[in-house]
Order: structure tokens, then sequence, then C-alpha cells
């Protein structure tokens, strides 16, 4: 069938989407779980793979690579043992990501998916945005959060993505040319974004 991968504005409920999409088609929805394949791949524990991401193209890979010798993470990536930096884990998202691809009947969210399989003849690319309001009270009802705690927390993940995206070396990330569809969930309900996700693969 095909593979579908979202890219959002944090808040503009591609989780919700992602899941609500993968039930209707009988999909396989890839958030968390391409943090575990990464760790597992890499020989870390989820929490390391985990603070890669939130701190993408910050302070970890600069702290990383001013204090271990390149020789010394060649032996222990040759002995096996477990290590992950930025550009490993670009490397394996690119290998986990093409291979979930492979499999076909696959949402995945984020994580450069669209630059990753922008060759990929059975990719569908979506991109969600909606007004920064929106975006604020979707997070405020979702996580129970304060409207000055969910503000701050959609303005923290804003940085994070413009970070992460940085890793693969792209600022164009919302740029309609990337994308077979673009959704504002602040003007569609997620019920008709559904629909149309289901209606972009069955043409």
């Amino acid at each position: 069938m095909a593979v579908i991968t979202i890219s959002r504005q944090f808040g503009a409920g591609g989780i919700t989407l992602g899941e609500m999409v993968a039930a209707q088609l009988g999909y396989t929805f890839f958030d968390h779980e391409i943090i575990q394949k990464v760790a597992l791949k890499a020989k870390v524990s989820t929490q390391w793979v985990e603070s890669m991401e939130k701190e993408a193209g910050g302070k970890i890979q600069r702290f990383i690579s001013g204090l271990v010798p390149k020789r010394f993470v060649d032996r222990i990536l040759n002995q096996q043992y477990g290590y992950i930096d930025e550009e490993i884990y670009v490397d394996l998202l690119h290998d986990i990501i093409r291979k979930i691809a492979a499999e076909d009947n696959a949402i995945i969210l984020g994580r450069g998916g669209q630059y990753i399989l922008k060759d990929h003849p059975n990719a569908y690319h979506v991109l969600l945005i909606a007004d920064k309001d929106y975006r604020v009270q979707f997070i405020e009802n979702k996580y129970q959060l304060t409207p000055k705690e969910a503000r701050q927390t959609v303005n923290n993940e804003d940085r994070r993505r413009i970070n992460l995206y940085r890793k693969f070396g792209k600022e164009d990330y919302d740029s309609p040319m990337h994308y077979h569809l673009m959704l504002n969930t602040s003007r569609l309900s997620l019920e008709k974004a559904v629909e149309l996700m289901c209606q972009l693969i069955s043409n």
C-alpha cells in the first residue's frame, strides 16, 4: 500500500491524527517506536536517544565531541559497545525509517521522514500546521497544563524542531514543496483531516 510521513508544528495534533489515521487504515503508527529501534541498534538506553532529540544540535554533541577522541569512538563502536552521537543518530534514522517504509502500511511521525523518503515511490508526505494560540490551547487541554506552561512548552518544542532539522542540514522543513498535503488543524477538525489523508493515498 503506502507509507505516510507526518511533519508537524508542535501542538498541531500530530500524534492524535497519526493514531486516528493508522486506526482507520489498519496501518502501524511509528513515533516512540523509532526511538526504541535507534536505541537497540546503537546499544544504548532509550533515555539517551530521547536526550539526543531534546538537545538536538546542541550541548550533548558538542560536549561529547569535545571530550571523546575520535579514535576512541571508532574503537568502542568496532567492539560493539553502546555509544551514540548526532552523526550516528542521523545515520540510524535513515536506516530504520527506510526499513519501515520498505514494509509499507506505516505512518511515521517526524524525525525527517519527508527528507529520508523524499524519493520513495509509495511515500506520501503531510505537514500539519496550526495557529500558535490553537497549539497552546491544544497542549493545555491534552496535558492538563496551565496556559503559561502550555505556551512555554510550545515555544521550547518549536526551538527543538528547528535544531533537530539542522541535523539534516535543512531549514526549509515547512516549505510546501516537500509535501503532498498541508493541513491547518486550527481550521479543520481532526476528523476532516483524517478523511483528507485517507483520500490522499486512495487516489
